[in-house]
């Protein structure tokens, strides 16, 4: 972890090699903040975002069904297809390009496998604290990502569904930047009181020139304005959450 105080704003950083890892054969995963058998009393979370995991799911494996309660939960495919089932009725397959949502509330079971008999799944699992507890379980699914525009901010979740994104109980903002070399974008901030956790999925830009590389992350907080620019072709995830 690299903590930096610069001019305007804080800084922490989490280089991906820094990340916890978790190798069960089926299922290798990377773990940004504190999770199962990984524990960092330092890395718990960063306001409302609890945990960033980057999964890679064998053809054919998945996690049975299994409890959640009082969570909101964002799976974003990057490669593969991930099949889904759950206690509220919903059976899926979300694939590359997909953002899944889920509302646990008062409880909800589900199970999750790899589509696929041939290729390996990687996606992003993300757990963000709820605004209101004991909430009936809601869920969601959109294809985003795979007609993106170029350098320009996919919002994919937020509080009230706003500009076609996944609604969830908690006051935070997912967007989802390609940004191509030599270009930059600026972050603009939803709630002023919220900070930004930037993951980078892949390529390396600067971030109010620190440079980030893939699966590095960084939360961010006391800004004024947040400038990115691709060193190479790049994709980043930027989530706004409660402090």
């Amino acid at each position: 972890m690299i903590d930096n105080t610069l001019g305007g704003y804080s800084m922490i950083i989490h280089l991906a090699n820094s990340r916890g890892f978790a190798d069960h054969g089926w299922l290798k995963s990377r773990h940004t903040f504190s999770f199962a058998d990984y524990y960092d009393s330092s890395r718990m979370n960063f306001g409302a975002l609890r945990v960033i995991n980057d999964d890679y799911i064998a053809p054919g494996m998945g996690f049975g069904t299994h409890p959640h309660r009082d969570m909101e939960i964002i799976t974003i495919i990057l490669e593969g297809s991930l099949r889904h089932k759950d206690s509220e009725g919903h059976t899926s397959v979300i694939r590359k390009g997909d953002v899944q949502i889920m509302s646990a509330g008062t409880g909800i079971m589900h199970s999750e496998f790899n589509a696929s008999s041939d290729d390996w799944v990687n996606l992003l699992q993300i757990w963000v604290l709820p605004k209101q507890y004991g909430i009936k379980p809601r869920y969601g699914e959109k294809s985003f990502l795979n007609n993106q525009k170029m350098n320009d901010m996919q919002l994919v979740v937020s509080p009230d569904g706003r500009d076609g994104s996944l609604a969830i109980n908690q006051d935070a903002f997912f967007s989802i930047s390609k940004i191509q070399e030599g270009k930059s974008l600026q972050y603009e901030r939803k709630f002023q009181d919220n900070g930004v956790y930037v993951f980078v999925i892949g390529g390396e830009l600067k971030i109010n020139d620190e440079l980030f590389h893939p699966r590095d992350g960084g939360g961010i907080t006391q800004f004024e304005q947040l400038n990115a620019l691709a060193v190479t072709d790049s994709e980043v995830l930027w989530m706004e959450v409660p402090l």
